[in-house]
């Protein structure tokens, strides 16, 4: 065999390769021990059921926050079904949007690939499709090894309480589907794919999860029982313009022929905006003339950018760090026989981006991006 058509061969297998990278089905995350198979959870203890509504006829005003939660439509929500469809229904999606063996149809018996993501599937006589739709349901969280845990222990209830101190602060409930990492020989990311941990902990924080998104409140935890000091279960995050409203410091100034906007992450130890990296937040700058015409536009991304093919690999990341001003100057000067008015400033919050949202044909019913500020601010004939 000659030099050059050894070269050929080589080069003609590293084509192949690439080409195969491009076409390859795309798993941005390793699939963890943790989440590979889906809960089980054995019989009831003490309670007819291990269905939220059964929960819910004693804990009431739990139920009611979780059952208006994105926890509790973790299986129904529109944006999920349309993505777990786009992305070929992959049985490892269910392990955390219905973690219960008996939330899902098929049992896992075990793997074809080292991956993990060709599952050797049976059917499942347990399967409950009404405690299916129930999504990230109440023992999700509350039951560990057999047992009833909660922030406090009890023996007077219906069935028996296990204190946790991980119930009461920290990230041990929430680690099994929100701490998702991506290392792998072909990964390059800064940070695991929805990031969050490693966010806090780049900043030096403590990860407490449960202190911000499971606010404090004294209440009877049941119906005819005495008040103490428990936890909210709406599980408020990016769905929640308030709460992400709070987080956020927006700053102006007129500064010689510049106006400058600073936004800081005042309210969130992790970036602001984090979870998948399809979420992102704009600030829009209009300038206006006197008429209400835009005279001049300029928006600014703050997301991450990632190159998925080949190679997932973090090229950028603009979002908010903790506490770490940022600012953003535009022009004001005239614009040719127009005088400036007004700038229009608009921060909005985007759940999901556009293209994306064309990509899969999630035709949305509901917004994927809300503003969390708007003001008209006048100049006062800036020339």
């Amino acid at each position: 065999m000659t030099k050059k058509r050894t070269w050929l061969i080589i080069l003609a297998l590293i084509a192949a390769f690439f080409l195969w990278r491009f076409v390859r089905p795309m798993n941005i995350f390793v699939v963890d021990e943790r989440f590979e198979r889906p809960i089980k959870v054995g019989a009831p203890l003490g309670i007819e059921s291990w269905s939220a509504k059964a929960c819910g006829k004693c804990h009431r005003e739990i139920y009611s926050e979780w059952a208006e939660s994105m926890h509790g439509h973790a299986w129904s929500d529109p944006y999920f079904q349309v993505d777990f469809r786009y992305d070929g229904s992959q049985q490892i999606c269910l392990n955390c949007h219905t973690p219960l063996v008996n939330q899902q149809q098929s049992l896992v018996l075990g793997f074809r690939d080292r991956d993990k993501f060709d599952p050797i599937l049976a059917p499942n006589p347990e399967y409950d499709a009404a405690l299916r739709d129930e999504g990230v349901t109440c023992v999700v969280c509350h039951i560990r090894n057999g047992r009833i845990v909660g922030p406090f222990r009890t023996e007077r209830a219906p069935h028996a309480v296990e204190y946790d101190p991980g119930m009461t602060r920290g990230m041990k409930p929430c680690l099994r589907c929100h701490v998702v990492m991506g290392k792998r020989w072909d990964t390059f990311y800064a940070m695991p794919p929805c990031g969050t941990v490693a966010e806090i902990e780049k900043g030096g924080h403590e990860v407490d999860c449960i202190g911000c998104h499971m606010p404090a409140i004294v209440r009877p935890a049941a119906a005819e029982t005495t008040a103490r000091e428990g936890r909210r279960h709406q599980f408020q995050g990016g769905h929640a313009p308030d709460l992400v409203k709070q987080a956020l410091r927006i700053e102006h100034k007129l500064e010689a022929d510049e106006f400058v906007v600073t936004l800081t992450n005042v309210g969130a130890s992790h970036y602001l905006p984090t979870g998948t990296p399809d979420r992102h937040l704009t600030l829009e700058l209009r300038l206006l003339g006197s008429s209400g015409q835009v005279l001049a536009e300029k928006v600014y991304a703050m997301k991450r950018y990632i190159l998925w093919r080949p190679f997932i690999v973090d090229l950028r990341d603009t979002r908010l760090p903790y506490g770490q001003p940022r600012e953003f100057r535009s022009s004001v000067i005239k614009r040719g026989s127009d005088t400036p008015a007004v700038v229009d400033v608009t921060v909005r919050y985007h759940l999901l981006d556009e293209a994306q949202r064309k990509k899969i044909g999630y035709n949305n019913v509901e917004p994927i991006s809300y503003p969390i500020f708007h003001e008209q601010v006048p100049l006062g004939g800036v020339h």
